[in-house]
Parts: C-alpha cells; structure tokens; sequence
C-alpha cells in the first residue's frame, strides 16, 4: 500500500478537515453558527446535491410521464431543493449523534464539530430538530400521498447511521434514504407511486454504492481498527469490478425507468434525448473507474464530489426531452 500524508487536523478556526477550503462557511457566516452549519454539512454541499439530485429525475420523468407541466411543479423544484438542503443538515446531525465517538476515532472525522468539541449533544440535537420541523413545514404543501412518502422516509434515515455496525453493506441503507426524492417528487407531481419511479429509485441506489464505495475508501484503515463495516472494506482491490457493475445497474435500471416513463406520451425523439441521459452518465462513471486509486484517499475524495457532475447529466437530458 502506498504511502500518504494523513489527513489535516483541525483549524484553530474549527474548520473541518475534509470541507473544501474558503467555503463560504468558514469564510461568511457568523461565528456562533458557523459550528452549527459545519454540522450540517453545509461547508460540503455534494452530499445536498447528491440527496437532491434524484429529487430532479423523479419530477422531470413525471412531467415526461404524463404529458403535464403545471406552475407547482416550479414549487416542487424548489422545495425538493430547500427540503434537500435541510434534511440533509438533519441527517448528517443524526448521523454525527450517534457516531460521535467513532468519528473521535477517525483521522478524517475527528475535527467534525461534535468530536471535536464545538457542539454539545444536546445542542446538535436541538438542531437536529429544528432542521426537520422546516423541511417538514415545506412536505406539508405537497399532496398527501408524498406527505405520506416523506413521513416514511425517515425510517431508513434513522436506520442508516447504525447500519456500518450490523453488515457490510451500509451503502444500500444510504442509497434507500438518499435516493428517497426520486418517489416522493414523482409522487409530488402525479398524485401517486407508479413503477417508473420505483425502477428510477433503484437506479439511484445501485448509483449511491458506486459514489459511496468510493468515499469509504478513504477511511478503510481506520475503519478496520475501530470495526465499521463498509463496502469499501468488503471489496478491497476487487473494488473496480463491483464499481463496474454498479454502473451497468445504475445505467440499465435508469433506461428502463425512462422507456416506462416516456412510452405513454412523450414523441419517439424525446424519449431518444431522454435515454441518452443515463447513457452520458454512465460515461462519466467509466471516466471515474479510469482515474481510480483506492490506495488514494485524496483521490478518491475528488472522484466522490465528481458525482454531482454525474447526477446532474441525466436531468439535462430529461430537461431537455420535456422541450420536444
């Protein structure tokens, strides 16, 4: 195994290690929030695009789906953003909580605002709280079925945390929650569940252990001394050939997301434009699988953030079919 420089410890600033650097955060906001913010991973905005950009390709494959763009939908985009925003802050708190004292014994994480010393347990559960209760004030101005869907959401993001402790597969618990938006903005916008959204949500999870895989590379050694499971650490140096297939699944269950979604309206030409999109992102998942170095925590970090890239390929091809 090759060599590398640990990650940086933490700031005088309380900055966190893995953030980017001159974030707005740690540059613009107010001191006392500033810890708060880092909690909510506001200083790292890919896991918000990542948890929102399925929210996008559920909404545009509905409109795709029924023939049908109304001016809620514009409301639905935006609240899957402002709701994508806060969950993700309320999740990443939970997800600190009960991690605590793992994170304390990781490199990467160890400078992250609870272990680290600048947020209370009980002041990150208070905030905690007061994100969810805005999100959900923006779920309630959506029909009652997605209102339902939203509920239920919670469940795997309360399971997902604990996950990494009972099997290797707790990428499959993140891809259940974060890829949760693409049922509840179809749901949102047609009044009911279809299949179209299902096949679409188990694209974005075969998605999710592609991106997430890669991002637990960067802690297999600390995550082998303290015992957190992870696929990175189930696949070693197969990694490739499990990422490989998470592509052709994310790329296949997609395609078939888009034929059922554009067969009953949309023209022979938008569904051609539409099924490119999963076609174009898979190519940058390959590109991805040519730069990979999981010996490379460094590495693997920039190819992590390269996916909201990835995600958003797609939603410019469904943007673009919804024209024609």
């Amino acid at each position: 195994m090759q060599d590398h420089a640990p990650p940086p410890e933490p700031q005088d600033d309380g900055s966190v290690a893995d953030a980017y650097s001159r974030n707005w955060v740690d540059r613009y906001a107010p001191t006392a929030a500033r810890p708060y913010l880092r909690l909510s991973r506001a200083d790292r905005p890919i896991g918000t695009w990542l948890l929102l950009l399925p929210c996008w390709w559920g909404l545009a494959l509905a409109m795709l789906y029924d023939g049908q763009a109304r001016w809620f939908d514009l409301w639905i985009f935006v609240g899957c953003a402002l709701g994508a925003f806060l969950m993700r802050g309320a999740g990443c708190t939970w997800n600190d909580i009960t991690d605590r004292e793992i994170d304390a014994g990781v490199a990467r994480t160890r400078s992250r605002p609870i272990p680290s010393g600048q947020v209370s347990v009980r002041g990150a559960a208070v905030w905690m709280i007061v994100q969810a209760l805005i999100a959900f004030l923006i779920l309630i101005s959506f029909n009652a079925a997605a209102i339902r869907l939203g509920v239920l959401s919670l469940i795997p993001v309360a399971i997902y945390p604990f996950a990494k402790r009972f099997t290797w597969w707790p990428q499959v618990f993140l891809g259940l929650a974060f890829n949760w938006g693409a049922l509840l903005a179809w749901t949102a916008h047609t009044g009911r569940l279809d299949a179209p959204a299902v096949v679409l949500y188990l694209a974005g999870i075969a998605w999710t252990l592609f991106y997430d895989t890669i991002y637990a590379h960067q802690d297999t050694e600390d995550d082998a001394l303290i015992g957190v499971k992870s696929t990175a650490r189930l696949f070693g140096d197969r990694s490739p050939q499990w990422l490989r297939r998470f592509l052709m699944a994310t790329v296949g269950l997609m395609g078939i997301a888009v034929v059922y979604a554009g067969l009953p309206q949309a023209s022979a030409l938008a569904l051609v434009v539409a099924l490119a999109g999963p076609w174009a992102m898979g190519w940058h998942m390959a590109w991805q699988l040519r730069g990979l170095d999981i010996h490379n925590p460094q590495k693997m970090l920039q190819l992590f953030r390269a996916n909201r890239d990835t995600g958003m390929i797609p939603l410019l091809f469904f943007g673009a079919a919804l024209l024609l």
